[in-house]
């Protein structure tokens, strides 16, 4: 009986090392898979960001283009605006001197066409109240019949393409006193 117990004491003693193996291996095992799990929420927030970023470098390089075709189309209308200054002045020059005018009438029509197709809007001035955002004014005449800031006369056209002023109206705004200013004080 002796030989039993002891065979049997030495297997439970084999099998309680083993299982303490078990559960030192189980307990390595798990703090790997909580490493590993860390490294995991790691990475997830790196890619996190550089997706972000990306997004904002995306977003940005759409503005940038965006501001440069702005620029680009502006700066073509704002030269193609003086030219069509020139046709109207040329226009009027000749209706003064009652000559006919169908043939710049008929290319004015076609610019005006132009114009319109690109989104360009001509901005309305004269009679309306003074606005910085709009209008530069470049004279200022006393009118005590007129609210301070009317805008009598429009001296260059304005124009507004796609909501942003690409050239001011130059005008004449009204002021009920226009007090005189003595440099010497």
């Amino acid at each position: 009986m002796s030989d039993i117990s002891e065979n049997n004491l030495e297997e439970l003693s084999q099998e309680k090392n083993g299982d303490m193996q078990s559960e030192q291996e189980l307990k390595n095992l798990k703090n790997q898979l909580e490493q590993e799990q860390e490294k995991v929420l790691l990475q997830e927030k790196k890619i996190q960001y550089l997706l972000a970023d990306f997004e904002n470098i995306k977003k940005r390089s759409e503005i940038d283009v965006q501001n440069r075709v702005n620029s680009i189309t502006d700066g073509m209308i704002l030269k193609f605006l003086g030219i069509y200054d020139d046709f109207v002045r040329a226009r009027d020059a000749l209706s003064k001197q009652h000559v006919d005018s169908q043939g710049l009438d008929a290319i004015l029509k076609n610019m005006n066409s132009f114009l319109s197709e690109f989104g360009v809007k001509p901005i309305e001035a004269t009679g309306e109240i003074f606005d910085p955002k709009l209008h530069e004014a470049i004279s200022i005449k006393e009118d005590p019949t007129l609210d301070d800031n009317t805008i009598i006369a429009e001296l260059r056209k304005g124009y507004i393409l796609k909501e942003r002023v690409i050239r001011p109206s130059l005008v004449e705004i009204s002021k009920r006193n226009v007090k005189e200013t003595n440099v010497n004080g």
